[in-house]
């Protein structure tokens, strides 16, 4: 089969960015944001998706971390769509309901070529620790434009923000492993009745 990787080099006055994904990894991450907390979504957001991801970014974080978090997105967003190609043989859609200690989330996504995100997360706290928590859907505001995909993430229960956010990273890779893996039977096929994606 042939190998599902992407390599984005992405240089702003903003940011700069190298990332590495593989959509048939083992989890493996090695990831430098010069965000903290960023980087622990991230290192889940991979291990729950079985991606091997390797990302390091210089951001202008001197002034807040709204850049880099959105430019992440977006370069992840990107390896994405490169890795996933034509998306002959793909799932195309996975969904995934996740518990995170008082928190419930579910995700759905549908690798449509058509970027939507529609986001249902009420985070109680404004930051947590220095993350702007406002900044979540940021990222996932990124990541869906340059993937052109589909992606709804509600939040069933939740007080803590931390768990509601980590729930949402884990929700969305369980939801995305489910979409890009292969269906054996149908491993030769696009699937869509328009025949693309």
């Amino acid at each position: 089969m042939k190998m599902r990787t992407a390599e984005i080099n992405r240089k702003t006055n903003e940011t700069e960015i190298q990332l590495a994904l593989s959509l048939d990894g083992s989890g493996e991450s090695r990831i430098h944001t010069g965000c903290g907390f960023l980087d622990h979504m991230l290192t889940l957001f991979a291990r729950h998706g079985r991606f091997d991801l390797t990302l390091t970014c210089k951001g202008d974080t001197e002034v807040d971390d709204h850049h880099t978090v959105e430019d992440i997105g977006i370069a992840l967003g990107s390896a994405l769509k490169e890795a996933l190609g034509e998306k002959r043989g793909v799932t195309r859609y996975g969904s995934f309901l996740l518990p995170m200690d008082e928190s419930l989330i579910l995700t759905a996504v549908d690798l449509s070529g058509r970027a939507h995100l529609s986001y249902a997360l009420e985070i109680p706290a404004q930051k947590v620790g220095d993350f702007d928590t406002e900044l979540t859907e940021e990222f996932f505001l990124g990541f869906v434009r340059s993937a052109a995909i589909t992606l709804h993430i509600r939040q069933l229960a939740g007080r803590n923000s931390h768990h509601i956010i980590e729930g949402a990273f884990k929700s969305v890779a369980r939801s995305l492993a489910a979409a890009v893996a292969i269906d054996a039977a149908h491993q030769n096929e696009i699937p869509s009745t328009k025949g693309v994606l």
